[in-house]
């Protein structure tokens, strides 16, 4: 497990520097979640158990980028943007076009950085809900 650990941390921390970038430039967020909303919808079945996580992921960026959510670190924020960039990534510890493998270490990720910020997660589920008829689904 711990292997798996340091491999997973040190892939997040090359895709949290790309994820800099995206910090405070909406146009680019939203670019990369619609491209990340497209391929998770054509990798549903795939995905499995982390699918619902993945889509809160979308929401929260969602909800940062567009200024609605900001009770959470930057550290997060650049981590849940650099599970997305590694998720879109056609080239990343298992490559993508690796029919059948190619899914699991973005789920393996993904999974990993819902542990990792569970915490943060939990209180934007909570705003989520206590806001929800204002709420705007990016996946609309």
């Amino acid at each position: 497990m711990f292997g798996k650990t340091k491999m997973f941390e040190k892939e997040q921390y090359k895709y949290n520097n790309e994820a800099k970038d995206y910090l405070g430039n909406p146009q680019k967020t939203q670019g990369l979640l619609n491209k990340a909303i497209k391929l998770a919808n054509e990798k549903k079945e795939s995905l499995g158990e982390v699918w619902d996580k993945l889509q809160l992921f979308f929401e929260l960026v969602k909800a940062y980028s567009k200024g609605e959510y900001k009770n959470i670190a930057p550290s997060t924020i650049l981590t849940v943007i650099g599970t997305l960039l590694y998720f879109v990534s056609p080239l990343d510890l298992i490559p993508d076009f690796i029919i059948g493998l190619g899914i699991l270490d973005d789920a393996a990720l993904i999974g990993y950085t819902v542990k990792k910020i569970s915490t943060e997660l939990d209180a934007f589920s909570k705003w989520k809900r206590a806001n929800i008829l204002q709420y705007e689904n990016p996946l609309d």
